[in-house]
C-alpha cells in the first residue's frame, strides 16, 4: 500500500471528516491518471479508513451511552426527587437515540390502564394527557406483554390495535416511528419508556438495548422511590407512634399525679376547694364546683357567666353517659352518689381537653362526691352531738354538771363565755332542704365553736358573741341564701352560763314570732331592734297585764258580744282620729262610728282620748295584733 494514501486517510480520520470527504483522494488520483493498480489499492485504503471511522463512531456513541447510564445510576444513588430523575432519564433517551420525542407511561392498577407520566419534546396537550388501555396501541401492547416493540411507521403497522383517541393524539404530535420498551421489576411491568420520531425510521437493535437499559434504570428509580416513600411513611408512623406513646405516657403521668394528689386530699381531710385547685393546676383553665341547686361551693379562677339551663342540661347528660360532657369551651362532669345529685364540676379550658384529661375531671367529680358525703356524715354526727348538748341546755334541767362542761369542752365550746342564742324560722321543705339546713347550721356552729339543734321548723344556734341582732341578721341572710327561701331569725343575749340559755331561747322565739306578726318575714332581729315591741316582749315582761289594764274591758266586750270595737278603735287611731275616714275604711256610716266610740268611752272611762291615755291604748292595740305572742310572753316556762 502506498504510504501517501494511508497518510491522507489518517489525516481525514484525525479531523473526524465526514464520509463524503473520503472519496476526494480517489477522485484526485483518477484525475491525475494514476495506474489502475494504485487506484484499486487507494480504494481499499478508503474502505479500511471508513471502517475505522465507523468503529470509532460506534465506540464514541457507546461511550456516550455508557456515560448516560453512569449518570443515571448516579442520579439514582442520590435520589431525592423521583420526578426529576424520571425527567432526566426521558431527556437522555431522547438525546442518545436522536429522537424527536421521548416519553414514559406508568401502569395504573386501580384503573387497569397506563397513563402518561413524563414527556420530553412533546408539543401536544392531548398527547401529554393520553391514557392507553392495556393491549391498545404500541404502548399498550408493550405494557401488556412486557416485550419491546418498534415500528418505523406506526400508522401503517397492523400489529397494533389502533384506537381512535390514541391515533388522534399521536397524529396531533405528528409521530411516525415509535420504539417502546418495558420498565420491569422482576416479572412485573410497571411502565413503558418510548423514543419516537416525526419521520419514518427503523430502530437498530443497539438502540432498543440502550432504551431498555434506560427503562431498567427508570424502573429502579420508581422502585427506590416506592421504598423511600414506604420508609418515610414507616418513619413517620414510628415518629407518630413515639409521639403518641410520649403523649400517653405524659397523660398517664398526669393522671397518676392527679390520683395521688386527690387521694392525699381525702386522707388529709381536704375540701372541694382543694380538689378544684388540683384540677386547675394539672389541666389549666378555671373551675367552679356547684352544689345540687347550682350554687357555688368553691371556685378557682373565673369561669365567667354561666347559662344555668345549659349547665343543668350538660350535667344531666353527664350523669346519663357517665362521662364528661362538652358545651363549647365548658367541660361538665356531674357529682353524684347513686341516684342522688350532689353537684357539678364546670371547667372552662382554653385548649382541647384530651380523653385522658377528661378522666381526671371525672375522677375529681368522684373525689368531690366522696368529700361531700364525708362532710355531710361528719356534720351530721357532730350536729347530733352538738344538738344533744344544746337540747339539754334548752330544757334547763341540767345547768351545773361537770359532765355538761366536759361535753362542751370536747366540742370546743366555752359555756361560761358570752353567747347569743338565735332561733331561725323557715319552712321545713323536702328532705333535701332539711339536709341543707342541717349541713349549713352544723358547719356554721362548728366553725364558730357554737352549738346547734333543730325543732320542727326551727333551727336554734348558740353562738359566741355579744351582739344578738347582728347574729340574727347574718343567720337570716346566709341560711336563706343556702335554702333559697325566706328565713326569719330572732335572737337574745348575750348570756353566760348554762342556766341562762333556756330564758334566752324563749326570748329569741318571741322575737322571731314578733317579726312574722309584724310582716317582717326574712329579717333577723333581737328585742333591741323591735322598738317598743321589743321592750314589751323581752324576758320577764308582763305583756298580758299591760293589755288588760289598757284595753281589757273592750277586749272582754268584743269576746262576749262578738262586736268589733277593738278593730274600730284601731282604725280610728290609724286614720288620725278622723270619724269620716274611719267610716270610709270600715264601710259603715259615720253615726255608727260615733256610736261605737261612745261605747268604747263608757267601757274605758272618761279621758281615754287624752294624749297619755291614747298612747297607752295605741300600744296595747299594736301588741294585741301580735296575738298568741303577747299571751305567752309572761309565761315563765316554754
Amino acid at each position: 500500500m502506498d504510504p501517501m494514501s494511508c497518510t491522507v486517510f489518517l489525516e481525514l480520520l484525525a479531523r473526524e471528516a465526514p464520509p463524503v470527504e473520503f472519496e476526494a483522494p480517489l477522485v484526485e488520483a483518477r484525475a491525475a491518471g494514476v495506474a489502475p493498480e494504485l487506484l484499486a489499492e487507494l480504494d481499499r485504503a478508503k474502505l479500511a479508513a471508513l471502517r475505522v471511522r465507523a468503529l470509532l463512531e460506534h465506540r464514541a456513541r457507546r461511550e456516550a451511552e455508557l456515560s448516560a447510564l453512569f449518570e443515571t445510576a448516579g442520579d439514582l444513588a442520590g435520589l431525592r426527587d423521583v420526578g426529576a430523575v424520571l425527567e432526566a432519564i426521558v431527556r437522555r433517551a431522547r438525546r442518545l437515540l436522536h429522537a424527536d420525542v421521548s416519553y414514559m407511561t406508568l401502569h395504573d392498577a386501580d384503573r387497569g390502564d397506563t397513563y402518561m407520566r413524563v414527556t420530553d419534546g412533546s408539543v401536544s396537550a392531548a398527547f401529554r394527557a393520553l391514557r392507553l388501555p392495556m393491549g391498545a396501541g404500541l404502548g399498550g401492547l408493550v405494557a401488556q406483554t412486557g416485550t419491546p416493540y418498534a415500528s418505523p411507521d406506526y400508522f401503517a403497522d397492523e400489529r397494533f390495535r389502533h384506537r381512535t383517541h390514541i391515533d388522534v393524539a399521536v397524529k396531533e404530535e405528528a409521530l411516525v416511528a415509535i420504539l417502546g420498551v418495558p420498565m420491569r421489576l422482576g416479572a412485573q411491568t410497571i411502565g413503558v419508556l418510548f423514543a419516537a420520531n416525526r419521520s419514518a425510521r427503523p430502530f437498530a437493535q443497539e438502540e432498543v438495548a440502550l432504551l431498555a437499559s434506560l427503562g431498567a434504570h427508570a424502573a429502579v428509580a420508581l422502585d427506590n422511590a416506592r421504598l423511600l416513600e414506604e420508609t418515610r411513611t414507616a418513619l413517620g408512623e414510628l415518629s407518630s407512634a413515639n409521639q403518641l406513646i410520649q403523649a400517653r405516657s405524659a397523660a398517664v403521668e398526669r393522671a397518676a399525679q392527679a390520683h395521688d394528689r386527690m387521694t392525699g386530699l381525702v386522707v388529709r381531710g381536704g375540701g372541694v376547694e382543694d380538689v378544684a385547685a388540683v384540677v386547675t393546676d394539672i389541666l389549666g383553665g378555671a373551675l367552679i364546683v356547684l352544689d345540687a341547686d347550682g350554687r357555688a361551693l368553691a371556685a378557682v379562677g373565673s369561669v365567667g357567666d354561666l347559662d344555668d339551663a345549659e349547665v343543668a342540661g350538660a350535667a344531666a347528660a353527664s350523669r346519663g353517659l357517665g362521662r364528661t360532657v362538652r358545651r363549647g369551651d365548658l367541660w361538665v362532669a356531674s357529682v353524684a352518689s347513686g341516684q342522688e345529685i350532689l353537684g357539678t364540676l364546670v371547667l372552662r379550658a382554653p385548649d382541647e381537653v384530651s380523653g385522658t384529661d377528661q378522666r381526671i375531671l371525672e375522677r375529681a367529680a368522684l373525689v368531690t362526691a366522696l368529700l361531700l358525703l364525708f362532710r355531710r356524715t361528719a356534720a351530721a354526727a357532730e350536729g347530733r352531738v352538738r344538738g344533744e348538748l344544746l337540747d339539754d341546755l334548752l330544757t334547763g334541767r341540767i345547768t351545773h354538771s361537770d359532765a355538761l362542761y366536759g361535753r362542751a369542752r370536747l366540742l370546743g365550746v366555752d359555756l361560761d363565755a358570752p353567747h347569743v342564742l338565735v332561733v331561725a324560722r323557715h319552712r321545713a321543705g323536702d328532705p333535701a332542704s332539711r339536709r341543707r339546713t342541717a349541713f349549713w347550721a352544723s358547719s356554721d356552729a362548728a366553725s364558730r365553736h357554737g352549738l346547734v339543734a333543730a325543732r320542727g321548723e326551727e333551727t336554734i344556734l348558740l353562738l359566741p358573741g355579744v351582739h344578738p341582732g347582728a347574729a340574727a341578721q347574718r343567720v337570716a341572710k346566709e341560711l336563706g341564701a343556702s335554702l333559697g327561701t325566706a328565713v326569719t331569725a330572732g335572737a337574745a343575749g348575750p348570756v353566760q352560763g348554762p342556766a341562762a340559755v333556756a330564758g334566752a331561747y324563749r326570748e329569741a322565739r318571741r322575737c322571731a314570732e314578733a317579726l312574722l306578726s309584724l310582716g317582717r318575714a326574712g329579717e333577723g332581729a333581737s328585742c333591741d331592734e323591735l322598738g317598743f315591741v321589743g321592750l314589751l316582749i323581752g324576758q320577764d315582761r308582763d305583756v298580758a297585764g299591760f293589755l288588760e289594764s289598757a284595753l281589757g274591758p273592750v277586749l272582754a266586750y268584743d269576746r262576749r258580744r262578738g262586736t268589733a270595737l277593738v278593730h274600730t278603735l284601731d282604725t280610728y287611731f290609724g286614720t288620725g282620729a278622723s270619724l269620716s275616714r274611719t267610716a270610709e275604711r270600715l264601710h259603715i256610716h259615720v253615726n255608727t262610728v260615733t256610736q261605737r266610740l261612745d261605747r268604747v268611752g263608757r267601757l274605758l272611762g272618761d279621758g281615754w282620748q287624752a294624749p297619755e291615755r291614747a298612747l297607752e291604748i295605741q300600744l296595747a292595740l299594736r301588741l294585741n295584733r301580735l296575738g298568741p305572742l303577747t299571751r305567752r310572753s309572761e309565761q315563765p316556762k316554754d
